[in-house]
């Protein structure tokens, strides 16, 4: 029989209390543990206390499939681009046509980083990315953190641009996404407003650090050899075939899956050195597949929360507030996820806010808010989003710190005028 403790159940109270400390877990990484253990430990202690069956356990996980073959492809795609030196000269080529000019680097490195973010999604940014501008800076004799934000908050701010930009896309839409030319016209122009606030109020920040540097006119380039372009070409055969699947409202995850397993294929089949198989496990140890469990156990938190009537709850809230005003939900639906994010990582919030808005009497305009903030409001914290976290802990192996009052000095300048402009423009897209 389950006691009541203040009028809630007791099994809601454990739940809640469990969901809360894996997710503390996640953002906090006592001990300096992966993330991806507290995920999976406040999984197993939900069905090990016997607050969630395992045959409901295992259907969360089920749940994230098409999300774990997306961040499988991706990963392999991005760890073949580092691999392969494709970043490395992208980073490269952007410090020689720089011109020694400190502005125009930087301007650089945040367009290469938005269409990296746009095409393969914004843990490529974070995870690849930023190493390669990194090397690049330091060879250019620049100072790297100003170039070090761009990679950070750009990841974010164009990562609602395509269905593909974002695992959090999977998340919020689920099997519920829009296609492709209707995603276009819904977050084209907020995605714009969100990149160029972004840039302007990075600037800003950043500008006192840029005015003092003086950087090389030119570093060495490395060739970009078979293997870098094979890489290039299936990235680009990748965002072609994701573009098409979204055009015909298909699931992305097992086309992003088996365009990252045929890459890897071809560049292990035509390159020369080591065997083969030695090849292979160079690159698969070198992706961070603490990543899937990690997500695996998000989607069974966030299914163990459904059982509580949290999410619910919260549906009929939203629902209420829909009647009131389309607008004003919208508004508010963009601005509290998006603080919550901070609160919670954008991975937790995004299941949460996917199937609150999974109703079809959702507006579109309040979900493309919740989207927004899901994307765009973790650029306030540096532990508010995967990417994010992912960015950090590239950091931290070129022996680079960033503390989190530094960071979130620069997140409260940039991230509240991106989001508002965002905000603006899809409810002027929805209000036509």
């Amino acid at each position: 029989m389950n006691a009541v403790i203040g009028g809630v159940p007791a099994t809601a109270l454990g739940t809640w209390a469990i969901a809360v400390l894996a997710t503390a877990g996640v953002i906090i990484r006592p001990w300096r543990l992966p993330e991806a253990i507290w995920a999976v430990l406040g999984a197993v202690a939900l069905v090990a206390f016997g607050l969630l069956p395992w045959r409901a356990a295992l259907a969360g996980v089920g749940k994230g499939l098409d999300v774990y073959l997306f961040l499988a492809g991706m990963m392999l795609l991005a760890e073949l681009a580092r691999q392969e030196g494709l970043f490395d000269w992208l980073a490269s080529f952007a410090v020689e046509h720089a011109g020694g000019s400190p502005q125009r680097l930087f301007v650089l490195v945040y367009a290469v980083g938005t269409v990296v973010t746009v095409f393969l999604s914004n843990d490529a940014t974070a995870v690849v990315l930023t190493p390669a501008v990194y090397a690049a800076t330091r060879a250019a004799g620049a100072t790297p953190l100003p170039y070090l934000f761009a990679c950070a908050f750009i990841a974010n701010a164009a990562s609602f641009a395509l269905p593909i930009s974002n695992p959090a896309n999977l998340v919020v839409f689920a099997g519920r996404m829009p296609h492709l030319w209707a995603w276009l016209a819904q977050f084209a122009l907020p995605t714009v407003a969100a990149v160029v606030a972004t840039y302007l109020m990075l600037r800003l920040t950043q500008n006192r650090a840029l005015r003092g540097q003086v950087i090389a006119r030119a570093v060495a380039r490395p060739k970009l050899m078979r293997g870098g372009r094979h890489a290039a070409y299936g990235i680009a055969a990748t965002a072609v075939a994701l573009t098409a699947c979204s055009a015909f409202d298909l699931q992305l995850g097992l086309p992003t899956f088996i365009c990252g397993g045929a890459t890897a294929a071809i560049i292990l089949a035509v390159s020369r050195g080591a065997p083969i198989l030695q090849r292979a496990w160079t690159l698969l140890r070198h992706i961070a597949w603490g990543v899937l469990p990690l997500v695996a156990g998000l989607f069974v938190l966030v299914e163990a929360l459904a059982q509580t009537g949290v999410i619910a709850a919260l549906a009929r809230l939203l629902a209420s507030g829909v009647a009131a005003s389309v607008t004003a939900a919208a508004w508010t639906s963009g601005v509290v996820i998006a603080v919550a994010c901070n609160l919670m990582n954008n991975l937790p919030v995004g299941l949460i806010a996917g199937s609150v808005v999974g109703s079809e009497h959702v507006p579109p305009t309040v979900t493309g808010a919740a989207l927004i903030g899901v994307d765009l409001g973790p650029n306030l914290s540096v532990t508010g989003s995967l990417a994010t976290i992912l960015w950090l802990a590239s950091l931290r192996r070129e022996r680079v710190e960033v503390g989190a009052l530094r960071f979130l000095m620069v997140g409260l300048a940039v991230t509240p005028p991106a989001l508002v402009l965002a905000l603006a423009a899809l409810m002027a897209i929805g209000a036509r």
